[in-house]
């Protein structure tokens, strides 16, 4: 694959502090609340090796609209274009993900039956901690089988901040 530039700012908005990446094709990664940009400079030396990252708050203008609207209560969905990097596996699970109504959660184990896969609930875990785009990719929306608040890439905190933003909404 030939090197292709990647995008990045970082998104400050009242007491968040996510970094954004995107290539030409959309939205690829979305970091965890106060992490250092070595996260997503890791995630994109993993994913895309030979990609130059490029400061460019500009071309992520329009990512970072979308996400300070839905931290404001405003957004309920997201318009923006998304470039997954991950497995057909992964891209399944996250397109289920996608379907989750904003207000409500799903198990893992619902997950696994909505992409036909209902014994791969742990594969189904591990797809949704590999999700590159929080939020966008809704995986907070996931709990246990118990209702529990279980992993999540930005931490526990993040998860129950983005749950409770979406039942005030």
């Amino acid at each position: 694959m030939n090197a292709q530039p990647v995008y990045w700012s970082l998104l400050k908005h009242k007491d968040w502090q996510l970094y954004l990446a995107a290539t030409e094709k959309g939205l690829c990664f979305v970091g965890s609340q106060g992490q250092a940009f070595e996260e997503v400079a890791a995630w994109v030396e993993k994913r895309m090796p030979k990609s130059r990252l490029i400061e460019d708050a500009e071309k992520l203008r329009p990512y970072a609209e979308e996400l300070i609207q839905y931290l404001e209560g405003e957004r309920t969905s997201f318009t923006i274009p998304s470039d997954y990097r991950g497995t057909e596996f992964q891209r399944s699970v996250w397109e289920a993900l996608c379907e989750i109504p904003f207000g409500e959660t799903r198990t893992y184990s619902d997950i696994a039956a909505k992409i036909n896969r209902p014994a791969a609930v742990r594969a189904v875990g591990a797809a949704i901690g590999a999700n590159p785009v929080m939020i966008t990719v809704p995986c907070h929306r996931v709990l246990g089988k118990n209702g529990a608040l279980t992993g999540f890439r930005g931490g526990l905190e993040m998860k129950s901040r983005l749950l409770e933003l979406e039942r005030k909404a």
